[in-house]
């Protein structure tokens, strides 16, 4: 893969395409055909995701004197419909204290809608949510779409809208004291697809690569996570014409930004099977002009040491650590799959994420060859390996991790 291969697969797919949309799909068939270019087996696998198409949303606030006014809001998907009206309360902390203060009210989170604290707002009595995003400083107004995840609601639905930081400003600075929420929307049941794509090796193991290709409503998604994408056609095309003792097989996962649903659809589609991929890598976001290199290995800490070693022979920089990377090597390492995320991580004022601001121009073609080809050598030196050493084993200290951010087990203070 060249840098005018690189560019041009960022210029064909630089639009914004969110899980469950044609959009989505369009993307999902190019993947499929480029890999099929380069020589692999591909094919589409769908899965159910909820969907929702949100028809109104209003948020109504007052401020001491009474009067109106309406702030620009979008309407949380799969929230709900109907309208809520109660006092308005600023929670910018969700301990047991803080949390009364939820009762009867309509209140603005500093945070988004989590498992643990969307549940507590609920048995603390909450009418309704409002979040916000955004920039104070930034000359933009762009309003996040956001959705209450089934999986986070568990079917007890409240009323949430989000707005922009600068009007939350607004809201605490003028002191209001009243707010009203309405949200209409219909809700039904779509389809979202990982895009597989298999290099067969010469034993019925496999190396299992994922990388998502989705995007969230405000982004175009080129750093987050095209790059993750290319990163792994470069993987296919590097090692195409040779077969390896692992088979390598290539997921393309849809709905990643939802909650990782692409990624725990196939492990739950395919978990009879999870016994044959020996290792999962994953990548999410690499290729900036800006950032260090990281791999987060969910598995022994051998391996953590062995990604040290690798990198340091080449001159490769890395920070490498044991942990739960939050991307779509997570469900893997859940199902007992040793597994590690690689990625180039800027950080949001050199390459911000989930936002108009993730474009191609914060991209390096030469780095993301580079990470690119970083990732297919150590990729090739476990596909030959004769039995690759990983322990299929996943170190307590990992599954306490994975207990908290799967929301079994409430993160420890």
């Amino acid at each position: 893969m060249n840098k005018k291969q690189v560019r041009q697969i960022l210029k064909d797919t630089d639009f914004i395409h969110t899980s469950g949309t044609a959009e989505e799909l369009k993307v999902a068939e190019y993947l499929k055909d480029y890999c099929e270019k380069l020589g692999a087996t591909a094919y589409l696998e769908t899965f159910p995701v909820e969907m929702a198409q949100v028809k109104e949303a209003s948020l109504t606030v007052a401020g001491p004197d009474g009067k109106e006014r309406e702030i620009p809001c979008k309407g949380y998907k799969l929230c709900g419909s109907g309208e809520a009206e109660a006092p308005f309360v600023y929670l910018p902390d969700t301990d047991p204290a803080s949390l009364t203060k939820a009762a009867g009210s309509i209140v603005m989170l500093d945070t988004g809608i989590g498992y643990f604290t969307y549940q507590d707002l609920l048995a603390n009595g909450v009418k309704g949510i409002v979040t916000y995003d955004g920039n104070l400083n930034f000359p933009d107004r762009d309003i996040d779409h956001k959705e209450l995840r089934p999986y986070v609601s568990e079917g007890k639905k409240t009323l949430a809208v989000s707005i922009h930081a600068k009007d939350a400003f607004e809201l605490i600075k003028s002191g209001v004291q009243r707010a009203r929420i309405r949200v209409e929307q219909e809700e039904y049941a779509g389809e979202s697809r990982n895009v597989i794509a298999e290099l067969p090796g010469s034993t019925d193991e496999w190396i299992a690569l994922t990388a998502h290709y989705d995007t969230t409503p405000l982004s175009r998604g080129s750093y987050d996570n095209m790059t993750g994408c290319i990163g792994l056609l470069a993987v296919l095309d590097a090692l195409r014409g040779k077969t390896h003792r692992y088979g390598l097989r290539f997921i393309f996962c849809g709905s990643e930004e939802r909650g990782l649903l692409g990624s725990k659809a196939y492990t739950a589609a395919h978990e009879a099977e999870l016994e044959k991929i020996a290792l999962n890598i994953n990548l999410d976001m690499i290729g900036s002009y800006m950032g260090h290199f990281i791999a987060r290995v969910s598995a022994e800490e051998a391996l953590v040491q062995y990604v040290r070693y690798f990198a340091a022979i080449r001159g490769f920089g890395i920070k490498a650590g044991s942990g739960v990377y939050s991307s779509d090597s997570t469900p893997f390492a859940d199902k007992g799959v040793p597994a590690l995320s690689f990625a180039r991580l800027a950080g949001g004022n050199m390459a911000p994420i989930h936002n108009r601001y993730d474009t191609p121009a914060v991209l390096s073609d030469r780095q993301l060859l580079e990470d690119g080809a970083f990732i297919a050598d150590f990729t090739a030196q476990m596909a030959d390996a004769a039995k690759c050493p990983v322990k299929r084993e996943i170190p307590e200290k990992v599954r306490k991790e994975l207990d908290e951010y799967l929301n079994r087990k409430r993160k420890e203070n």
